[in-house]
């Protein structure tokens, strides 16, 4: 936009996205924390105080994001099931390539974690729930005794529970339930509204929590980002070579090598714009070379870009084992479930706000009880990693296409 000074001089007015600002902050909480190596108790005094005020509205937003967020999806989702047989077909693919995109991430982190460093990283008082709980206790633990308790203690796994079962009851309750279904869906784009205006703290926040990071561990804090990437992309593609190979070759009777092949333009797309949305077009147009009809892939495709983030899971599965090793934390069996278990359900809540990927990363720590200062490390190379999530997804969503056209070419032929 341009503007016209006094001097009826012409100045041009930039806006940066959220991305570059973020990346900008980190860039700045690098140098400023390089140069306060020798006055590190200044920057915890006078700097980090700012990012816990980050910090702290990410924790106030996390309960309500997750609760509304989780049913107004499955409020959204009762047209999938009239759809019938198609729609349960997909989502079931959807949720169970999700399990083990997850469980990839945290497998592959732990094998590998070893190459993530330790830095000085706060470890919050819950960071140690579970270590002495057994795995029955854990289920059991899951679900609440009153609905109070788990929102006003951020309970995160029973608050999930609780967003289940009353997403499942409105559907179940229909029409009656419609005045509650859009109270709660207008209760989710206010709480959207909030988190987009946490998010533009986002870059302050990441440069105040970063900087004192940088100041107490020095320069060679810079390979934990390069760890993070590189484990990130390993698992992105072991699962597009182990996972979506196997099924499009397995279920889909398509080869490989020539699904990815045609699949090409869409992943180049997807790498460069990092919206599985603005891919659909191109998406649509690859897997009609793979032979699935209109009818399949336009069902399919967009279903899969809202609900269908296999990348995000691995993402949050890394990245919990990462901030797990770099506080010097061993993760339990509980804590492992706990990880899995909400990052299959933020994975698929991942709400559409610049950045809504990191509120629900601080819920996944939450959960697991590991610290939510971790959200500042893993901010600054978000984008980074954001790109090849998205073409997790676009991969991810095409095999299911070619899956379901199979399947419905199969059931329709021994029906006639």
């Amino acid at each position: 936009m341009k503007l016209i000074d006094k001097y009826g001089m012409q100045r041009i007015k930039i806006k940066l996205s959220l991305t570059v600002q973020i990346g900008l902050a980190l860039a700045l909480g690098f140098a400023v924390g390089i140069l306060l190596q020798n006055n590190v108790e200044f920057a915890n005094s006078y700097i980090k105080p700012f990012g816990t005020i980050f910090l702290n509205l990410l924790k106030f937003i996390v309960v309500p994001l997750v609760l509304f967020s989780i049913i107004a999806g499955l409020i959204s989702m009762k047209d999938i099931s009239a759809l019938g047989r198609l729609g349960l077909r997909t989502v079931a693919y959807f949720m169970a390539t999700t399990v083990v995109a997850v469980t990839l991430g945290l497998l592959v982190s732990t094998l590998l974690k070893d190459v993530f460093p330790v830095i000085s990283l706060p470890v919050g008082e819950s960071s140690e729930e579970g270590s002495s709980i057994s795995f029955l206790d854990q289920v059991i633990n899951m679900f609440p005794g009153n609905i109070v308790a788990p929102l006003l203690n951020a309970n995160m796994m029973q608050v999930i529970v609780i967003a289940l079962l009353a997403g499942f009851a409105i559907v179940k309750v229909g029409r009656k339930a419609e005045p509650l279904a859009n109270l709660i869906v207008s209760a989710n784009e206010v709480i959207s509204a909030i988190l987009g205006f946490i998010m533009k703290l986002a870059p302050l926040g990441v440069f105040c929590l970063l900087c004192p990071v940088v100041a107490e561990n020095g320069v060679h804090i810079i390979g934990t980002y390069a760890a993070l990437i590189g484990v990130d992309y390993l698992c992105f593609l072991l699962h597009a070579i182990i996972v979506y190979s196997s099924c499009v070759r397995g279920l889909g009777k398509v080869a490989p090598r020539r699904f990815f092949k045609e699949m090409i333009p869409a992943l180049m797309f997807a790498f460069s714009s990092d919206s599985s949305l603005a891919t659909l077009p191109v998406t649509t147009e690859c897997t009609r070379k793979l032979g699935v009809r209109d009818s399949i892939s336009n069902f399919v495709l967009p279903l899969g870009a809202t609900i269908n983030m296999d990348g995000v899971a691995i993402y949050l599965g890394v990245t919990s084992v990462f901030i797990a090793h770099c506080c010097g934390i061993d993760l339990t069996l509980n804590q492992y479930l706990s990880i899995a278990f909400a990052s299959t359900i933020a994975s698929i809540g991942t709400p559409g706000v610049p950045g809504g990927s990191l509120a629900l990363m601080a819920m996944v720590f939450a959960s697991a009880g590991l610290p939510i200062e971790g959200v500042a490390i893993a901010a600054g190379i978000d984008r980074i990693v954001d790109m090849g999530r998205t073409v997790m997804s676009v991969t991810g969503d095409a095999s299911c296409a070619v899956v379901m056209e199979r399947f419905e070419r199969k059931t329709n032929s021994g029906a006639s």
